[in-house]
Formats: C-alpha cells, structure tokens, sequence
C-alpha cells in the first residue's frame, strides 16, 4: 500500500485536489482510500435517527449498512486519537491511500501552496514535503507541480519511488 500526503493551509485546495486525483488513479485499476484529517469536530450523524440515538446513549461503535454502504462510527468518549499509523491498519486492502491534513506526519506529502492565501509555505520547515504542487510560480527547489493539472500530480505520485 502506497501511502502520500496533501498538506496546505485551510483553504488551499486539498480537498479538491484529492478528489480531482481519485479518478486518475482508479482508471488506472487502482484502489483508493482516503483519510482527512479535520482539526474540528465533525458528525456524519443527524439528532433524532437511530444511529444518533445509541451513540447519545453511550455506544462505543455503531456500524450501520445497506446494500450500497456501510460506515463504522467509533466514539472516543476521551480516549487519544488514534495515530495515523492505528488508522492506516483499520483500512481494507488498497493499492493507494491519499491523506489529507496531517502536516506533521512522517509521511511523503505534497503541498498544496497558494500565495495568494498570504500564507508562508511549509516546505521550509517540513522535511516530509517532497513537492509543491501550486497555482502560482514559486521559488522552490523541490518538484514544483501544476496545481491545476491533476493529471501532472497524479503521474508524479505514480513515479515517486519512496510512497510508502
């Protein structure tokens, strides 16, 4: 399983360039799994249905299927967040997992760097970063990629030899 991150500020386009990737990797007969990192709270729940209901009474885990889905929702009820490394094992078999958030991990990313956000780049400080991927020149002295050409993203991803 290959593994590669997309770290940016907020705002920067991750999100959109994981999902504008997906679908290069998957013509390609690629399985794909993501994980994103939210520093925020998050529920994929709504108050009022039955999964809400079991995790407000105290559930540890509620899995809920159907014939298209299925979804394991894990409450930590103070317990530590898992590391990445604990959530990379709880993934079923693939051939690519893109990770979103994480700018610390000790994983290969690509940052997603726009200066027009104002903000510094984190190439200097971050030895994870192995190239910018950006919608403006940049002086850099990793890879600079075309943020707005997936296809070029996808193919550096493909040939760089150390995705975990």
């Amino acid at each position: 399983m290959k593994v590669i991150g997309m770290a940016g500020w907020s705002g920067s386009g991750k999100t959109t360039l994981v999902e504008k990737l997906i679908p290069h990797f998957t013509a390609r007969g690629l399985r794909v799994s993501v994980i994103k990192h939210a520093h925020h709270g998050f529920d994929l729940d709504r108050p009022g249905k039955d999964s809400y209901r079991h995790r407000e009474a105290g559930a540890v885990q509620v899995l809920m299927l159907s014939n298209e889905r299925w979804v394991l929702m894990h409450e930590l009820r103070g317990a530590p967040e898992p590391t990445l490394e604990e959530q990379l094992r709880l993934l079923a078999p693939c051939d690519l997992v893109l990770i979103e958030g994480y700018k610390e991990a000790a994983v290969p990313k690509i940052e997603i760097h726009r200066p027009s956000l104002g903000k510094p780049p984190l190439w200097p400080e971050n030895p994870h970063v192995v190239a910018v991927a950006s919608d403006a020149d940049i002086d850099c002295p990793l890879p600079r990629l075309p943020l707005n050409e997936p296809a070029a993203v996808a193919a550096f991803i493909l040939e760089y030899p150390d995705v975990q």
